[in-house]
């Protein structure tokens, strides 16, 4: 299938630029558009301030030194509860961090989505949320109840990258998985969005798939659309396939050692995605 807003993930990601603020769908490990960050690992781009409700994503970035601000509300690879790259930068001092409730981020979102400054939500309110970000402010309803309320800011995006199962060529997108993630408010938050997907299909294949319900992600918000098999890899993405836990464990074990992590990323991350999906293969193969 050609035409429309059809592209490769290296050219979604050559139209970025460095000191943008990134965000990146899914949750977790899961339904990450992993092709996407490993074009993004190929290019020259830094500076980043990435939003993302983190995984292997803000992991991947971290480790290359790509992200200089991280907004979120957790780093985890869900098996294993904290992302090892994310960990040590943290450690290390090497990124700043805004760390949200999940609610707020989602707030933030909207916000952003609504094209609106901030949003007001008593998520946040009595807990150290407030202490350990001095920069939020609170408002107090115009109303006869008089409640105050967190005045949490818009995240507002210059790109937004995420992955679903299905998308059609003018960038209308569909998940068949247990949950949409957030996928919508991230690409209607951001100024341009770029979405991979398992398969581009036609778009009347969308009715027979799972549904109207479970067509996500507008066309009228998203820039560019990438097929890319197995992009969410290694994410899970379902139901197409499961997290791969054999090759997240690899990553983690790898991730706590300079000298492994090194050769872990020459193994997978220093050619194209069909550099990687063969290494993969190889991988899988040595384990059967």
């Amino acid at each position: 299938m050609t035409g429309g807003k059809l592209m490769t993930a290296d050219e979604a990601v050559g139209r970025l630029e460095s000191g943008m603020t990134v965000g990146i769908g899914g949750w977790g490990s899961r339904r990450k558009p992993m092709a996407l960050v490993r074009a993004l690992l190929r290019s020259d781009l830094t500076d980043l301030t990435v939003v993302s409700y983190g995984g292997p994503d803000v992991g991947l970035l971290a480790a290359a030194g790509r992200i200089a601000k991280l907004v979120t509300a957790f780093v985890t690879l869900d098996s294993v509860p904290l992302e090892p790259h994310f960990r040590a930068a943290r450690q290390r001092g090497r990124l700043e961090l805004t760390e949200l409730d999940e609610a707020m981020l989602m707030w933030g979102l909207t916000a952003a989505a609504h094209r609106l400054p901030f949003l007001p939500v008593r998520a946040g309110l009595g807990s150290d949320v407030m202490t350990v970000n001095p920069h939020l402010r609170t408002v107090t309803s115009p109303y006869a109840d008089g409640e105050e309320l967190v005045a949490v800011p818009a995240l507002t995006l210059d790109a937004a990258l995420v992955h679903l199962n299905r998308a059609d060529a003018r960038g209308n997108a569909q998940y068949l998985g247990p949950d949409p993630y957030f996928d919508d408010l991230f690409c209607e938050a951001a100024r341009e969005a770029y979405v991979s997907c398992e398969r581009v299909v036609d778009s009347a294949e969308f009715a027979s798939a799972g549904g109207p319900q479970t067509l996500l992600i507008a066309r009228t918000c998203v820039t560019g659309v990438v097929e890319a098999p197995g992009g969410a890899h290694f994410t899970s993405c379902a139901p197409d396939y499961d997290r791969d836990e054999a090759f997240q464990a690899a990553y983690a074990k790898a991730a706590a050692d300079p000298a492994a992590w090194r050769e872990f990323a020459s193994r997978f991350l220093s050619g194209d995605e069909d550099d990687y999906r063969a290494a993969v293969a190889a991988f899988a193969g040595e384990g059967a």
